[in-house]
Protein backbone atom coordinates (compact mmCIF):
# COMPACT_ATOMS: atom_id res chain seq x y z
CA UNK A 1 0.00 0.00 0.00
CA UNK A 2 1.15 3.44 -1.48
CA UNK A 3 0.60 6.22 1.52
CA UNK A 4 2.57 8.65 3.42
CA UNK A 5 2.71 8.30 7.02
CA UNK A 6 4.11 11.55 8.64
CA UNK A 7 2.77 14.98 8.40
CA UNK A 8 3.69 18.68 9.01
CA UNK A 9 1.44 21.19 8.25
CA UNK A 10 -1.24 24.10 8.85
CA UNK A 11 -4.59 22.65 9.09
CA UNK A 12 -6.94 26.15 8.74
CA UNK A 13 -10.65 25.15 8.96
CA UNK A 14 -13.56 27.35 7.72
CA UNK A 15 -17.61 26.30 7.76
CA UNK A 16 -19.07 26.93 4.10
CA UNK A 17 -22.81 27.08 3.66
CA UNK A 18 -23.22 25.22 -0.16
CA UNK A 19 -23.98 28.72 -1.69
CA UNK A 20 -20.02 29.09 -0.48
CA UNK A 21 -19.14 25.81 -1.57
CA UNK A 22 -20.61 26.08 -5.13
CA UNK A 23 -18.74 29.62 -5.28
CA UNK A 24 -15.29 28.10 -4.37
CA UNK A 25 -15.68 25.29 -6.69
CA UNK A 26 -16.23 27.98 -9.29
CA UNK A 27 -12.99 29.58 -7.83
CA UNK A 28 -10.81 26.55 -7.56
CA UNK A 29 -11.67 25.30 -11.57
CA UNK A 30 -8.51 25.15 -13.22
CA UNK A 31 -6.26 25.87 -10.27
CA UNK A 32 -7.05 22.83 -8.49
CA UNK A 33 -8.27 19.29 -8.65
CA UNK A 34 -9.90 15.91 -7.44
CA UNK A 35 -7.28 13.56 -6.62
CA UNK A 36 -7.35 10.27 -7.24
CA UNK A 37 -10.13 8.52 -4.34
CA UNK A 38 -12.41 11.37 -5.87
CA UNK A 39 -15.52 11.35 -3.34
CA UNK A 40 -14.85 8.76 -0.12
CA UNK A 41 -16.89 8.21 2.82
CA UNK A 42 -14.21 8.23 5.74
CA UNK A 43 -14.78 6.44 8.98
CA UNK A 44 -12.57 7.62 12.13
CA UNK A 45 -13.07 5.25 15.66
CA UNK A 46 -12.04 8.19 18.37
CA UNK A 47 -10.37 6.71 21.79
CA UNK A 48 -10.35 8.34 24.63
CA UNK A 49 -10.24 8.01 28.82
CA UNK A 50 -13.77 7.03 30.31
CA UNK A 51 -13.90 10.66 31.57
CA UNK A 52 -13.20 11.83 27.85
CA UNK A 53 -9.60 13.96 28.81
CA UNK A 54 -8.25 13.78 25.45
CA UNK A 55 -11.60 15.63 23.84
CA UNK A 56 -11.91 17.71 26.91
CA UNK A 57 -8.26 19.29 27.42
CA UNK A 58 -8.40 19.62 23.16
CA UNK A 59 -12.05 22.07 23.46
CA UNK A 60 -9.45 24.14 26.28
CA UNK A 61 -7.53 25.01 23.32
CA UNK A 62 -4.24 24.37 24.78
CA UNK A 63 -0.67 24.80 23.45
CA UNK A 64 -0.26 21.44 22.84
CA UNK A 65 -2.83 18.66 22.23
CA UNK A 66 -2.90 14.86 21.10
CA UNK A 67 -5.45 12.30 19.38
CA UNK A 68 -5.62 8.87 18.51
CA UNK A 69 -7.62 7.59 15.87
CA UNK A 70 -8.31 4.38 13.80
CA UNK A 71 -9.38 5.23 10.29
CA UNK A 72 -11.00 3.77 6.70
CA UNK A 73 -12.24 4.73 3.72
CA UNK A 74 -14.57 2.65 3.33
CA UNK A 75 -16.29 -0.41 5.50
CA UNK A 76 -13.93 -2.99 6.26
CA UNK A 77 -13.38 -6.45 7.34
CA UNK A 78 -11.13 -7.91 9.86
CA UNK A 79 -8.16 -8.47 7.58
CA UNK A 80 -8.59 -5.35 5.33
CA UNK A 81 -6.26 -2.33 5.74
CA UNK A 82 -7.11 0.43 8.23
CA UNK A 83 -5.18 3.67 9.50
CA UNK A 84 -3.91 4.04 13.21
CA UNK A 85 -3.05 7.51 13.74
CA UNK A 86 -1.49 9.95 16.19
CA UNK A 87 -2.64 13.37 15.90
CA UNK A 88 -0.67 16.25 17.43
CA UNK A 89 -0.81 20.09 17.43
CA UNK A 90 1.59 22.18 18.89
CA UNK A 91 1.71 26.13 18.25
CA UNK A 92 -0.60 25.81 15.73
CA UNK A 93 1.33 23.11 13.65
CA UNK A 94 -0.25 19.39 13.59
CA UNK A 95 2.05 16.73 13.24
CA UNK A 96 0.49 13.65 12.32
CA UNK A 97 1.78 9.91 12.34
CA UNK A 98 0.25 6.75 10.33
CA UNK A 99 0.59 3.32 9.84
CA UNK A 100 -1.47 0.73 8.24
CA UNK A 101 -2.35 -3.01 9.12
CA UNK A 102 -5.54 -5.15 9.24
CA UNK A 103 -8.60 -3.96 11.58
CA UNK A 104 -8.29 -6.77 13.15
CA UNK A 105 -4.72 -6.09 13.96
CA UNK A 106 -5.51 -2.86 15.24
CA UNK A 107 -8.53 -3.78 17.65
CA UNK A 108 -5.97 -6.20 18.95
CA UNK A 109 -3.37 -4.28 19.47
CA UNK A 110 -5.41 -0.47 20.80
CA UNK A 111 -8.62 -2.50 22.42
CA UNK A 112 -7.11 -5.85 23.89
CA UNK A 113 -3.82 -4.95 24.72
CA UNK A 114 -1.59 -7.34 22.60
CA UNK A 115 1.41 -6.24 21.51
CA UNK A 116 2.55 -3.79 19.14
CA UNK A 117 2.23 -5.50 15.20
CA UNK A 118 5.69 -4.48 14.22
CA UNK A 119 8.37 -2.54 15.72
CA UNK A 120 8.61 1.44 13.90
CA UNK A 121 9.44 4.35 15.11
CA UNK A 122 5.78 5.58 14.89
CA UNK A 123 4.44 2.61 16.17
CA UNK A 124 6.98 3.04 19.26
CA UNK A 125 5.48 6.59 19.23
CA UNK A 126 1.27 5.37 19.29
CA UNK A 127 2.76 2.36 21.73
CA UNK A 128 3.89 5.30 24.13
CA UNK A 129 0.44 7.06 23.90
CA UNK A 130 -1.54 4.06 24.87
CA UNK A 131 1.03 3.72 27.84
CA UNK A 132 0.67 7.17 29.01
CA UNK A 133 -3.49 7.85 28.90
CA UNK A 134 -3.70 4.42 30.73
CA UNK A 135 -7.50 2.71 29.88
CA UNK A 136 -8.23 4.48 27.18
CA UNK A 137 -10.71 2.77 24.34
CA UNK A 138 -12.90 3.65 22.09
CA UNK A 139 -15.25 6.53 22.43
CA UNK A 140 -16.70 7.46 19.34
CA UNK A 141 -17.49 6.31 15.51
CA UNK A 142 -17.15 9.56 13.14
CA UNK A 143 -18.10 9.53 9.41
CA UNK A 144 -18.21 12.57 7.10
CA UNK A 145 -18.44 12.51 2.62
CA UNK A 146 -15.15 14.09 1.76
CA UNK A 147 -14.01 15.03 -1.60
CA UNK A 148 -9.96 16.34 -1.45
CA UNK A 149 -8.20 18.49 -3.89
CA UNK A 150 -4.59 19.29 -5.05
CA UNK A 151 -3.23 22.17 -7.63
CA UNK A 152 -2.49 21.58 -10.92
CA UNK A 153 0.77 23.66 -10.41
CA UNK A 154 2.25 21.32 -7.94
CA UNK A 155 2.27 23.50 -5.02
CA UNK A 156 2.17 22.87 -1.12
CA UNK A 157 -1.71 22.89 -0.48
CA UNK A 158 -4.29 20.61 -0.22
CA UNK A 159 -7.83 21.26 0.17
CA UNK A 160 -10.96 19.11 1.84
CA UNK A 161 -14.61 19.62 1.92
CA UNK A 162 -16.38 17.41 4.58
CA UNK A 163 -20.20 17.03 4.85
CA UNK A 164 -22.76 14.92 6.02
CA UNK A 165 -21.00 14.20 9.63
CA UNK A 166 -22.54 11.24 11.40
CA UNK A 167 -21.63 10.20 15.02
CA UNK A 168 -22.48 7.98 17.62
CA UNK A 169 -21.28 6.30 20.76
CA UNK A 170 -22.72 2.58 20.40
CA UNK A 171 -21.16 -0.38 17.72
CA UNK A 172 -17.82 1.51 17.74
CA UNK A 173 -16.58 -0.98 14.69
CA UNK A 174 -15.41 0.50 11.46
CA UNK A 175 -17.04 -3.17 10.52
CA UNK A 176 -20.55 -1.55 10.83
CA UNK A 177 -22.06 0.47 8.46
CA UNK A 178 -22.66 4.57 8.30
CA UNK A 179 -25.23 5.65 11.24
CA UNK A 180 -26.13 7.79 13.45
CA UNK A 181 -26.58 11.38 14.44
CA UNK A 182 -25.94 14.18 12.42
CA UNK A 183 -23.69 16.91 14.23
CA UNK A 184 -23.67 19.77 11.25
CA UNK A 185 -26.53 21.32 9.67
CA UNK A 186 -27.24 19.25 6.17
CA UNK A 187 -25.96 22.76 4.35
CA UNK A 188 -22.74 23.41 5.53
CA UNK A 189 -19.52 22.11 4.64
CA UNK A 190 -16.14 22.01 6.54
CA UNK A 191 -13.67 23.56 4.29
CA UNK A 192 -9.60 22.54 5.73
CA UNK A 193 -6.59 24.34 4.16
CA UNK A 194 -3.72 21.90 4.77
CA UNK A 195 -0.03 23.76 4.07
CA UNK A 196 2.97 23.71 5.22
CA UNK A 197 3.01 27.54 4.89
CA UNK A 198 1.04 30.44 3.84
CA UNK A 199 -2.54 29.86 2.05
CA UNK A 200 -2.51 31.29 -2.26
CA UNK A 201 -3.86 34.67 -2.81
CA UNK A 202 -6.41 32.98 -4.85
CA UNK A 203 -7.84 31.63 -1.79
CA UNK A 204 -7.57 34.63 0.42
CA UNK A 205 -9.42 36.54 -1.66
CA UNK A 206 -12.03 34.26 -1.94
CA UNK A 207 -12.65 34.00 1.74
CA UNK A 208 -12.22 37.91 2.22
CA UNK A 209 -14.54 38.72 -0.62
CA UNK A 210 -17.70 36.15 0.88
CA UNK A 211 -16.68 37.31 4.38
CA UNK A 212 -15.56 33.32 5.53
CA UNK A 213 -13.82 33.44 8.86
CA UNK A 214 -11.55 30.82 10.08
CA UNK A 215 -12.65 28.58 13.06
CA UNK A 216 -11.50 26.24 15.83
CA UNK A 217 -14.16 23.41 15.09
CA UNK A 218 -13.89 19.91 16.08
CA UNK A 219 -16.16 17.10 14.67
CA UNK A 220 -15.71 15.11 17.57
CA UNK A 221 -15.31 18.07 20.05
CA UNK A 222 -18.87 19.32 18.75
CA UNK A 223 -20.26 15.64 19.45
CA UNK A 224 -19.03 15.31 22.79
CA UNK A 225 -20.21 18.85 23.82
CA UNK A 226 -23.92 18.37 22.21
CA UNK A 227 -24.15 14.42 23.08
CA UNK A 228 -21.99 12.76 25.87
CA UNK A 229 -22.07 15.65 27.99
CA UNK A 230 -25.79 15.70 28.18
CA UNK A 231 -25.59 12.13 28.79
CA UNK A 232 -23.14 12.64 31.47
CA UNK A 233 -25.46 15.34 33.28
CA UNK A 234 -28.21 12.97 33.17
CA UNK A 235 -26.44 10.06 34.80
CA UNK A 236 -25.01 12.59 37.26
CA UNK A 237 -27.67 14.58 38.13
CA UNK A 238 -25.88 17.82 36.59
CA UNK A 239 -22.58 17.41 37.27
CA UNK A 240 -20.05 16.73 35.02
CA UNK A 241 -16.40 14.65 34.99
CA UNK A 242 -13.84 16.51 37.50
Amino acid sequence: MDYQNTFKRYEIKFILTSAERKRLMNVMDGIMKIDNYGHTTIRNIYFDTDNYRLIRTSLDKPVYKEKLRVRSYQRVTGEDPVFVELKKKYDSVVYKRRIAMPENIASGWLEDGLPAPFDSQIAREIGYFIDFYQGISPKVFLSYEREAFYPEDGSDIRITLDSNIIARDYDLSLQKGVYGGNILDMDLSILEVKVSETMPMWLIRFLRENNIAKTSFSKYGMFYVNTVMGKQKEKTGGLLYA
